[in-house]
């Protein structure tokens, strides 16, 4: 179904999301992946964490949106997570 397609398919295409905050998203969720260490990789996840309750804070998307941001960065986290433990 939707952003099920193949790894590299944008997880964020089926959101509406507005180029900028969807480019963060972005940067947010290359970070998650790329990390060396479990250490940065929650480090990333904690920040793409945050940014998405800024998002929510202000309200700049709907519950729906905000809830698929906190979703993949999650998602992202724990994939990476089982990539760096021994």
């Amino acid at each position: 179904e939707m952003g099920m397609s193949t790894p590299t398919s944008d997880p964020f295409a089926p959101m509406g999301l507005p180029s900028a905050i969807r480019v963060q998203a972005g940067q947010l969720l290359r970070a998650i992946g790329s990390a060396a260490t479990l250490e940065d990789a929650l480090r990333a996840a904690d920040r793409a964490e945050g940014f998405a309750l800024g998002i929510e804070t202000l309200r700049a998307l709907n519950q729906g949106d905000v809830e698929g941001l906190y979703l993949v960065f999650d998602r992202a986290y724990q994939a990476r997570q089982a990539d760096l433990e021994p």
